[in-house]
């Protein structure tokens, strides 16, 4: 997985509108710095790549841990409405223009801001005498993701035509994002959070077995709800608020990886946030090459190719239910 992920960032690095060959990549490391090429490489090109790595990584992470807990393939890091909220948070600021008076950075923090404010609505509303029931948090985060898609239309109805594209394009993602500080902070937040959700493991097994089985072998599964939604939650509120809604990372990735290395997480984990990482940075940079030197949003890609790969695997009768 790791020789794999490491051969599509060098790809991703010496393709693009502006060719570099693979054979200039080192020489322009160490002797070129100040020319196009290299701000080419280093300033445009890594800085993408390292953000497909941990958003990728991120979503893909988030995907297994609530597909874990919920034991039901469908589940997807979107589907708890955090998505939703990060989107309606930068939309207000968009309609706003508060981006405008106050900074650019406004955005990934309205975004961070919305996805939280649901995470604690979606909590408080799912727990009843200190039970975490999933059931109850899977359907109101899926009643919450749909009342902030129609707040989302409707803003877009209303807003100014400059506007309507700023929100749009945001909202089909993105890894195009110049500061380093953010991409820095949703690397440091998905390898924390790989770390953290690694401890877990052995539980995601148990509660493979159902709730009931878990708590026979030891397992304080109310603790380990919450501390597994926290993790999954602050894992895509983070990488939404920065690239935008970028779908089918946290839903097809954790299948395809399932059925090739099993349900055991503790090789699902890693396996998953490499593959999650390597299949974004690949989706980027189709969507930068294939229409050069137009760009499309790479929520358009890792919607078309993931979705296609998926129905390929039905219809070849796989089971995407392998390794539970």
């Amino acid at each position: 997985m790791g020789g794999l992920l490491l051969s599509i960032g060098i790809l991703s690095l010496s393709i693009g509108s502006s060719g570099v060959s693979f054979k200039r990549i080192i020489p322009l490391m160490f002797e070129g710095k100040g020319t196009t090429e290299y701000t080419i490489l280093f300033d445009v090109r890594l800085s993408r790549i390292i953000l497909g790595f941990a958003v990728g990584g991120a979503l893909s992470l988030a995907g297994v841990i609530l597909q874990g807990m919920f034991r039901n393939p469908l589940v997807e890091p979107y589907t708890l409405g955090i998505s939703g909220g990060a989107a309606l948070g930068v939309c207000l600021n968009i309609v706003f223009r508060l981006h405008q008076t106050f900074g650019i950075f406004t955005l990934p923090l309205f975004g961070f801001l919305g996805a939280n404010l649901v995470i604690l609505l979606v909590y408080s509303l799912s727990i009843r005498r200190g039970i975490l029931r999933i059931q109850g948090l899977l359907l109101t985060g899926v009643m919450i993701s749909f009342i902030a898609s129609s707040l989302i239309m409707l803003m877009m109805a209303v807003s100014r035509v400059e506007d309507l594209h700023g929100i749009v394009f945001w909202i089909m993602g993105s890894l195009e994002e110049p500061n380093w500080f953010l991409i820095k902070l949703v690397v440091f937040v998905s390898i924390l959070g790989l770390i953290i959700s690694y401890v877990f493991c052995v539980d995601l097994n148990a509660f493979s077995l159902g709730e009931e089985e878990a708590l026979h072998l030891g397992i304080n599964i109310e603790r380990t709800k919450r501390l597994l939604f926290i993790i999954a939650s602050l894992l895509t509120g983070c990488s939404v608020s920065v690239a935008g809604i970028i779908g089918f990372v946290g839903l097809v990735v954790p299948h395809f990886v399932r059925m090739l290395v099993g349900g055991d997480h503790r090789i699902l984990l890693i396996s998953s946030f490499l593959c999650g990482a390597g299949f974004l940075i690949f989706c980027d940079t189709l969507a930068r090459t294939i229409i050069s030197p137009m760009e499309l949003p790479v929520g358009v890609i890792t919607g078309i190719l993931g979705g296609s790969l998926f129905v390929y695997a039905l219809a070849k009768g796989q089971t995407v239910l392998g390794g539970r």
